[in-house]
């Protein structure tokens, strides 16, 4: 049966953050808002997390994972980033966007993309995660909470309970996020590309 903390969207408490982390660090898996739509997240280095989460999305193992970095500079640990790159990255985040970048020796293969080894990365403007990331002092794995033969994520805490309270640790109430899922842009390459229009403006990138 899973835990349900209900937090504030913008003053989260503390000690909810340090039993979310705690739940993360053994191996658990959280449904949790942000500042796009809702996303299931484990910890980065858990196999066994990670297949949970596949199991409940009924995805195979090309799905993309993203990683939730709390700021740039750990971005810099997990991702190849040029000058260009950079100055991209520094406008638009933290944002609801998740930017493909060539992936560095620290991420894990089964995270990377099998044929272009590359990851997604994101730092998302929400007080929440942003201190759970803090408390982690690593990026959480993360997959946005969108059910099998559904379109859109879900929304609504109360309705995340009732579906998966036997299939995750930690549901986390943090008010109504928006459907949208972030917008996603390749950049690989060097050049920017978008992938996916979702929450955040893509015109800078088109």
């Amino acid at each position: 049966m899973a835990q349900f903390f209900t937090v504030h969207p913008e003053n989260p408490q503390r000690r909810l953050i340090n039993q979310a982390v705690e739940i993360v660090r053994k191996g658990g898996v959280v449904a949790y808002p942000t500042d796009s739509s809702y996303a299931l997240g484990c910890a980065m280095g858990n196999k066994e997390a990670m297949n949970r989460i596949r199991r409940i999305r009924q995805v195979g193992d090309a799905h993309n994972f993203t990683l939730m970095c709390k700021d740039l500079s750990e971005i810099s640990i997990y991702a190849k980033i040029d000058n260009d790159i950079y100055r991209l990255l520094k406008r638009f985040t933290p944002g609801p966007y998740t930017f493909i970048l060539a992936a560095t020796r620290e991420v894990p293969r089964r995270l990377q993309n099998p044929k272009r080894r590359t990851i997604g990365i994101r730092v998302p403007d929400f007080p929440f995660v942003s201190m759970l990331l803090d408390g982690l002092k690593e990026p959480l794995m993360s997959s946005t909470l969108i059910m099998p033969g559904d379109d859109l994520p879900l929304n609504d805490a109360e309705e995340i309970r009732e579906t998966l309270e036997h299939d995750v640790d930690l549901v986390v109430d943090g008010g109504a996020c928006d459907i949208q899922p972030t917008s996603v842009i390749e950049m690989a390459d060097g050049l920017p590309r978008v992938l996916r229009c979702g929450k955040g403006d893509t015109t800078a990138f088109e």
